[in-house]
């Protein structure tokens, strides 16, 4: 019957970096997930086979080993460091056009983008250096040629709306992919972003950190309501630890946090609040 053929070969295409002379790359989860398998074209010309390390689609970054020698490495920065204005530089390979760069500025930082998972990706960078498909997984980079994000999303209908997954993010969901092939995680569930904290504020509260992340949403039935957190507070500490921003929240929400109460500092309003919250093990993968 017509229909019950053999299904033809699929192919696509994306973008990525290695990060480690001994072939370790990174690209986006949506670029590689799913394929049996995998090749990559390095900027000399060579075109090699890679594996598949590990993937994660709530933060939508991938690990791929390349076999090839003679690999240089790019130097990530400090996604932490940058701010709005400062210059951007996209790299990729849009449409198939190789090595392709565009440029633009940081127009904001801390944005909240929906992942193809469904869980929302924290603090991604917002940037209006032209990304096309083809540039998924491609690295975003500041004017001395650190990598500062990797590109991920694009808004189809806008002019000048494309993000990145912050650096910082992106380096800490490596070494555990690297690690294990995957994230496990805890959560508390609740959307935020990191934000500066006015120096009345640090001063008021002897803070040691002059940032924070400002809770955005709370999920229902989640391990932060029960808690008593609430949209608009600030996550200053967690534990005996300084919370600076939400690369720091998701560092410590690891797998043996699970089911082990933890005291959440916040500030709220003029107050400062200690609430005991117990992370739940995270719906991954």
């Amino acid at each position: 019957m017509p229909g019950r053929g053999r299904q033809p070969e699929r192919s696509g295409s994306g973008s990525g970096f290695v990060f480690t002379p001994d072939g370790f790359a990174l690209s986006n989860s949506h670029v590689v997930r799913g394929a049996s398998s995998i090749s990559v074209s390095l900027a000399d010309g060579r075109r090699v086979p890679a594996t598949l390390v590990g993937d994660d689609p709530h933060t939508d970054l991938a690990v791929v080993r390349i076999d090839a020698l003679n690999l240089v490495p790019a130097t990530f920065g400090d996604s932490q460091a940058i701010r709005p204005g400062q210059i951007a530089i996209a790299i990729g390979n849009p449409y198939g056009f190789q090595a392709t760069v565009t440029a633009g500025i940081v127009s904001a930082l801390g944005r909240s983008l929906p992942a193809r998972s469904g869980r929302l990706m924290e603090d991604v960078i917002q940037t209006d250096a032209a990304l096309n498909p083809g540039n998924s997984g491609g690295p975003l980079v500041n004017s001395r040629g650190e990598v500062i994000g990797v590109n991920t999303a694009i808004i189809q209908a806008a002019q000048g709306i494309c993000f990145a997954i912050a650096s910082n993010t992106a380096k800490l969901i490596a070494a555990r992919l690297i690690r294990d092939g995957r994230v496990r995680r805890s959560h508390v569930g609740i959307a935020g972003q990191t934000v500066p904290l006015l120096r009345r504020v640090v001063r008021y509260f002897s803070l040691t950190t002059e940032t924070a992340v400002f809770v955005v949403s709370v999920e229902r039935g989640s391990p932060a309501e029960r808690a008593g957190l609430r949209e608009g507070d600030l996550i200053v500490a967690f534990g005996e630890l300084p919370v600076r921003g939400i690369d720091d929240l998701l560092r410590l929400l690891t797998e043996d946090r699970v089911g082990i109460g933890v005291p959440l500092v916040v500030i709220r309003g003029s107050d400062r609040l200690t609430l005991t919250v117990t992370p739940a093990e995270s719906r991954n993968n």
